[in-house]
């Protein structure tokens, strides 16, 4: 994980510098809460880890099969 400090009004770049992925700024400090500002192609979701985690309890994904053995040996 790569931590980053920045203060209200900066920005950090998303990919290469002269044609970035996207941009994400600090828009406000206000006590303890931190706004940020995401400028990324719409076709990007982005979402709260939150509901991240409800998105994918909803919808688990199934990475590769499972066959059953072959009765010879496994070829």
């Amino acid at each position: 994980m790569l931590v980053i400090t920045r203060r209200e009004g900066e920005e950090v770049v998303i990919g290469d510098p002269a044609n970035p992925y996207g941009i994400v700024k600090v828009a406000s400090i206000k006590g303890e809460r931190v706004r940020l500002a995401f400028e990324f192609p719409r076709h990007i979701d982005i979402h709260r880890r939150e509901v991240a985690d409800q998105i994918t309890a909803a919808n688990p994904t199934v990475v590769g099969t499972i066959r059953p053995a072959s009765g010879d040996g496994g070829t």
